[in-house]
C-alpha cells in the first residue's frame, strides 16, 4: 500500500508518500480501506520526533480514519466486509489501509461524508472525555473554552450546548468570532487585544466560571485559576504555551477548592479509549444522524498535499478541523 512517511523525522517537507506493508489485522480488529484522515496537533510534533506513537502502535501518521471495512479478524462480530466505519487511532491514518480495534470503530451516521466523518474522532472525543468524565459538567454550569475554534474547541461547543451549559464563553482570535458565537457561545473574547480574564469576570458578575477547558497553559495558569469560582475544574489538554508557570500561589486552590486535572487520550489504555467511544457513539452519534452536532471542517486537501496541509495547521489559519482525502 501507500502511506504517507516521515524520513528523518524534521519539517513538513520531510512528509512524503512511499510503499508500506499493508496492515494485517489481529483476531479484535478490522481492516479498513482509508478514504479521509485528519491532521491533529500530535502528528505535527510526531513528526518532529518529539512525540513517539505508544508502544504497539503503527510509526505512520494518524489519529483518525474514515472509510470501509474490508476484511475483519476472526473474532470480530461488530462489522463486516463493506461496513463504513470512522474511529480513532494510536496511528496510522495517512495510509491506503489502517487497522482498528473492532470496539474503537464507529458506524457512519448516513448523512455524513467520509471527510466529514474522518473529522470527528479526535476531537470530539477529546472534548467529551474532557467535558463529561473529567470536568463532569452539570446543566447551568459556567464554561471558558480557550482555543475555541480549534478543533477541540468547536467540538466543545456544541457538546457544552447539548449538556445544557449555562454559559460559554471562548477565546479566539477576532476573525475567528463569527464561528464561534453561530455554534452557540454565548460571549467571545480576543486573547491577541483583551484580558481575557477581565473579560470572564465581567461577563460572569464577577462570579467566574465552574469549568475551563485550556490548551496553552503555563501563560494562563494564573489567570485561569482567579477565573474559577469555588469548586472550579481546570482540565489542562495541551502546553502550546509552555509547561513552567512562574510563582505559582497555591493558596486559591486551597481556598476555592479547585481542581487542576491533565489529561491525553492517545497514551490511555485501549480498554478505557473503547469505554469513552462506546459512551461518546451512545451520545453523540444519533444527534450527528439529526444534524444536531456537526463537524467543523476548514479546509479539505488532497494527501498528495500532505506538505502543505501540515504548513497551514502550523500557520494556525484554520478554523475547525484539517482534513485529507486518501486515495
Amino acid at each position: 500500500m501507500k502511506a504517507v512517511i516521515v524520513s528523518p523525522p524534521g519539517d513538513a517537507g520531510q512528509l512524503n508518500i512511499s510503499s508500506w506493508e499493508k496492515p494485517v489485522p489481529n483476531q479484535h480488529e478490522i481492516l479498513v480501506k482509508v478514504a479521509a484522515t485528519a491532521i491533529n496537533r500530535a502528528d505535527i510534533l510526531q513528526r518532529k520526533g518529539s512525540y513517539p506513537p505508544p508502544k504497539g502502535a503503527s510509526p505512520i501518521l494518524g489519529l483518525e480514519i474514515s472509510g470501509e471495512v474490508t476484511k475483519a479478524g476472526k473474532n470480530v462480530t461488530r462489522w463486516k466486509a463493506g461496513d463504513k466505519v470512522f474511529g480513532l487511532l494510536p496511528g496510522g491514518g495517512y495510509a491506503q489501509y489502517a487497522v482498528i480495534h473492532q470496539d474503537m470503530a464507529m458506524s457512519m451516521p448516513n448523512n455524513l461524508s467520509f471527510e466529514q466523518a474522518a473529522a470527528i474522532p479526535e476531537v470530539f472525543l477529546t472534548a467529551y472525555l474532557a467535558l463529561q468524565w473529567l470536568a463532569n459538567l452539570q446543566p447551568k454550569e459556567k464554561l471558558l473554552i480557550h482555543a475555541g475554534a480549534s478543533g477541540v474547541g468547536t467540538a466543545a461547543i456544541q457538546l457544552a450546548k447539548h449538556m445544557q451549559a449555562g454559559q460559554i464563553i471562548i477565546t479566539a482570535s477576532a476573525p475567528k468570532h463569527p464561528l464561534c458565537l453561530n455554534l452557540g457561545v454565548d460571549h467571545a473574547i480576543d486573547y491577541k487585544t483583551q484580558d481575557f480574564q477581565e473579560k470572564v469576570l465581567a461577563y460572569t458578575q464577577q462570579e467566574g466560571v465552574d469549568v475551563i477547558i485550556d490548551f496553552i497553559a503555563a501563560p494562563y495558569l494564573h489567570k485561569n485559576m482567579h477565573c474559577l469560582r469555588t469548586d472550579g475544574r481546570l482540565v489542562l489538554l495541551a502546553l502550546l504555551g509552555g509547561a513552567k508557570a512562574d510563582s505559582f500561589d497555591m493558596g486559591e486552590v486551597l481556598q476555592k477548592r479547585l481542581q487542576i486535572i491533565g489529561s491525553t487520550l492517545r497514551s490511555r489504555s485501549l480498554d478505557y479509549q473503547i469505554r469513552l467511544t462506546k459512551d461518546f457513539a451512545d451520545f453523540a452519534l444519533s444527534k450527528f444522524q439529526h444534524q444536531q452536532l456537526h463537524p467543523v471542517i476548514d479546509k479539505v486537501f488532497d494527501w498528495q498535499d500532505v506538505q502543505q496541509a501540515h504548513k497551514y495547521m502550523e500557520s494556525n489559519q484554520n478554523t475547525g478541523k484539517i482534513v485529507m482525502k486518501v486515495h
